[in-house]
């Protein structure tokens, strides 16, 4: 019987759509990742050092750590469960829904989800499970499973996805992208409305705070977490960031490396369930801590894996990612992981089995991208390594297997080949042989484009790599003839031009920028707009505003939360004024307000960020389910990092508090950007500038 991992890897190099949806993904991620990083306050590589030894600290603390987190949230007022495995988690969330009599579940992208089967085990007991984040609901509606991390639909085309709307929701074809994210936005906006319950995962735990973190472009986590009465996060264990500071480190690197983004559009605190006096947020909260191997993989040679911040960067630099694609990381019995890439052919052997999975680690060239391109810089090249060694099996210290051992499972010449090397390498003398015979056979070979040699098809991945020819003289050779003070030979071809930096006069140095200045210019840059006023001009401007964009109704915070008369100029220019909303009549009426007005606790200059949060009279689905959502915040309440406006109080003090980046967005169909998915298509700031604090510390 064919192993189904080669089936599926000779399947993916011969689907041409298939290449060309990776290869796009590829440039375009690796492309927005640099441009991003260029951002940071400091630079990459100091700050992924600092999130590896944060990230280190953590699970060498883990359970502490886990303890602190539960006691925390439960006394928020969150039901936290512990699940060894994904049976246990299974039965938690089941028992959940069946308590509160659940026939459908609104479900955001969850990675430890789609590991436990979730979905399949609710439908069983005759519930509806709807993916809501886009690319999750298009592979749905398909049978597929997710091809990777972040971007579940990177390998269809657009008109892939037009023909399974047409299909399956019985809309007319279409391939315009636009046309396709409304179709999806129609569709699950009815979900959204008649969830029993919702079901996200967690980008991060806070075990200083109990809160969880949520991280969503879309808007679909905001609506899974808030609409429904009943929210169930699934939590992998090692998700815990132990204070508020060290999350802020995380966020800066997390969207970066993800989708090239300062900040996702939405990043929920999640404290607790709704507080007694607050309009809206579900009834109960609850989190279920997911082992289901983590633990012994934190104890085995391959605990640098759960550094992972579930970023997908690695999949986007690894070559061989970049030809095969996510469907293709199958077991040696056809099992499937919901883990692919460089970091997922660590995980599934470590979490799954070395028996199914530990060939993973071959779809791999070692070229070291993977660790490039991880925020929090984790060393999969040896990880990888580990794996094909014998992965879990090994003892924590780095060891050095036989040469029988260390390639149990390679093809029978790749094997011979690879003992030969790790038999020339443990000696000295031996490898000293082996340069010379190459760089001897070196100039005997012929040469072909300029390649020495192609690696033949019984290394698993045919003619896709050339091997360099070897140098002539060997770097030991060339450092034992310096120390013996012999002459080196420089050959014409060897010399490289000098290029000759002119001297420059000093550049000018655009003046410092006020805290105020830079939020306008990233809010702008994400589609936001900003316009500056007095407080006694706030309520004309702001009703002169939605009367021109024809509004006529809005869903507003109540007086005490917005400047005085605000609400009373709004009503003047025959606007409606409501304060709660009423999901139900949206749906049997499809009557929703056409604008969210908010007022802003804070914002962030440094990513363009407003700060909105929950309580008595402030509705948090008043900047979710409006098209158009306008905030009023104070210059005063501007701060010039993300991290300062993390510690605020209130932040703490409240159930839930959102960090809004921008209108709503994805880019789930072809890497094609569109805004408005689930969240607002419009997103409007009126900063009143009395109150000013002091601009020298922006």
């Amino acid at each position: 019987m064919a192993n189904p991992f080669y089936t599926h890897i000779q399947s993916a190099l011969a689907d041409a759509n298939l290449q060309s949806a990776l290869d796009a993904n590829a440039e375009r991620r690796l492309r927005v990742r640099l441009q991003s990083y260029a951002s940071l306050p400091e630079d990459v590589h100091v700050l992924r050092r600092r999130a590896h030894e944060l990230r280190a600290r953590t699970i060498a603390h883990l359970e502490q750590y886990l303890e602190e987190f539960a006691a925390r949230a439960a006394a928020n007022g969150m039901t936290v469960h512990r699940a060894a495995n994904a049976a246990q988690a299974q039965q938690i969330v089941l028992d959940i829904a069946r308590s509160h009599g659940v026939k459908t579940v609104a479900k955001a992208k969850t990675m430890v989800g789609e590991e436990i089967g979730i979905n399949a085990v609710l439908e069983a007991a005759g519930m509806e499970v709807v993916e809501t984040d886009l690319g999750e609901y298009i592979v749905q509606l398909r049978g597929e499973r997710p091809a990777h991390i972040i971007t579940p639909a990177v390998h269809l085309r657009r008109q892939d996805v037009g023909q399974t709307f047409h299909e399956k929701l019985g809309t007319p074809y279409s391939d315009d992208v636009s046309a396709l994210t409304e179709t999806a936005r129609r569709e699950l906006r009815r979900v959204f409305l008649q969830a029993d319950m919702g079901i996200t995962g967690a980008n991060f735990g806070v075990v200083e705070t109990g809160s969880l973190c949520v991280l969503t472009n879309e808007g679909n986590g905001r609506m899974c977490s808030t609409l429904p009465p009943v929210h169930v996060a699934l939590v992998g264990i090692e998700r815990l960031v132990p204070t508020l500071d060290d999350l802020a480190l995380l966020l800066s690197l997390l969207p970066r490396s993800a989708t090239g983004q300062k900040l996702t559009v939405y990043t929920s605190l999640l404290n607790g369930p709704r507080r007694p006096d607050e309009p809206d947020g579900p009834q109960e909260r609850h989190i279920v801590l997911v082992d289901n191997g983590r633990s012994r993989l934190r104890q085995s040679p391959l605990m640098e894996a759960l550094y992972c911040i579930r970023c997908g960067a690695c999949l986007n630099a690894c070559p061989v990612f970049r030809e095969i694609g996510g469907h293709a990381y199958v077991g040696a019995h056809g099992a499937v992981t919901p883990y692919p890439g460089p970091i997922g052919s660590v995980i599934a052997p470590g979490l799954f089995g070395q028996s199914e999975f530990g060939q993973l680690a071959r779809a791999s060239s070692l070229c070291g991208a993977c660790r490039e391109a991880c925020p929090v810089d984790i060393d999969l090249p040896k990880l990888l390594l580990r794996v094909r060694a014998g992965g879990v099996d090994l003892p924590v210290q780095d060891t050095l297997p036989t040469a029988k051992a260390a390639f149990p499972n390679a093809p029978r010449q790749l094997s011979l080949a690879l003992r030969s090397f790790v038999w020339a390498a443990r000696s000295p003398r031996r490898f000293a042989l082996a340069q010379k015979t190459a760089g001897v056979l070196s100039r005997l070979a012929p040469r072909s484009s300029g390649s020495w040699l192609r690696l033949p098809a019984w290394t698993g991945w045919g003619y896709s790599r050339d091997f360099p020819a070897p140098a002539a003289r060997s770097f030991r050779q060339r450092w034992q003839a310096g120390i013996a003070g012999e002459e080196e030979t420089v050959s014409p071809q060897d010399l490289q031009p000098v290029q000759v930096i002119a001297e420059q006069a000093p550049v000018e140095q655009p003046a410092p920028e006020s805290r105020l200045e830079r939020f306008s210019r990233e809010l702008e840059a994400l589609g936001g707009t900003v316009q500056q006023c007095t407080e006694a001009e706030l309520p004309q401007a702001l009703a002169a505003f939605l009367k021109s964009r024809r509004i006529r109704s809005v869903l507003a915070w109540e007086n005490e939360h917005l400047p005085e008369e605000v609400l009373d100029a709004v009503r003047a220019a025959r606007i409606r004024v409501e304060h709660t909303y009423r999901p139900h009549v949206e749906l049997s009426t499809r009557a929703r307000p056409q604008a969210g007005l908010t007022a802003a606790s804070g914002a962030a200059a440094e990513t363009g960020t407003l700060l909105i949060t929950a309580g008595k009279g402030r509705p948090l689905t008043a900047s979710l389910v409006a098209d158009i959502h306008v905030a009023v915040l104070k210059k005063a309440d501007i701060y010039a990092t993300l991290a300062e406006v993390l510690r605020r109080e209130d932040v703490q003090q409240v159930s839930a508090a959102v960090l809004i980046s921008g209108p709503s967005r994805t880019a789930d169909i072809e890497m094609t950007l569109t805004v408005g998915v689930h969240g607002p298509r419009e997103v409007h700031v009126f900063c009143i500038t009395e109150g000013d604090k002091d601009e020298a510390q922006g």
